[in-house]
């Protein structure tokens, strides 16, 4: 009997930590380690600095790969606390899936560049929703903030709205855009180039109902 008790707690424990509560904030990071998060080539570009996730270095994407739901996400609120070098230029990935190189072709970014010469700023759904204005700036924390919702996707940055998008039915993208579709998928930070740094930190998700 005292068995049978102890594997039903063990498996009420691990539903919790892989099954989040729908209304319930559940950290990413722990703020020491990478445990959890998966990067292929140039995997040197990430790295722990002070509490952070510290990307610098040659192209790179580190992956959470980690329990969370089984780091598969449809329908989410997501929010991590960013800081950017001046020049520097990254992203956050989701609806995305591990690829060993090169950028991921699978889901969209959200764009996190405050001054580096691509014009397209913090906060812009990369290439389908582009945004001018800068709503942050370098060397200060700033909060991006991501929602999905059935096909409706919602970026803030420090609280604003500065994308609200609703992916149309029957998408047909071009060719190099075919993967930019909501599905479901996984989250990516993004190590851009040796130029750029940036800091992630507070990395939390939100599930919501499907």
């Amino acid at each position: 009997m005292k068995t049978f008790v102890l594997i039903i707690v063990g498996f009420i424990l691990l539903s919790s930590l892989t099954l989040p509560s729908k209304k319930q904030w559940v950290s990413l990071f722990d703020g020491k380690t990478l445990d959890g998060w998966k990067v292929g080539a140039n995997a040197q570009t990430f790295s722990i600095e002070d509490g952070t996730i510290a990307v610098n270095g040659n192209v790179a994407h580190l992956f959470y790969d980690g329990p969370i739901n089984n780091h598969q996400f449809k329908n989410f609120e997501f929010i991590a606390d960013v800081m950017t070098l001046p020049g520097s230029n990254s992203g956050i990935y989701f609806h995305t899936a591990f690829q060993q190189s090169s950028w991921p072709q699978k889901g969209y970014e959200a764009q996190v560049n405050n001054s580096h010469s691509d014009w397209r700023r913090t906060g812009s759904l990369y290439a389908v929703q582009d945004v001018k204005e800068t709503f942050a700036t370098d060397n200060k924390w700033f909060t991006e903030y991501i929602k999905v919702e059935g096909k409706h996707i919602i970026i803030k940055i420090n609280g604003k709205t500065v994308v609200d998008y609703t992916e149309p039915d029957n998408l047909q993208r071009e060719e190099g855009m075919k993967g930019r579709v909501l599905s479901k998928g996984t989250f990516a930070l993004q190590g851009h180039d040796p130029k750029s740094k940036v800091y992630f930190k507070n990395i939390k998700v939100r599930v919501l109902k499907d």
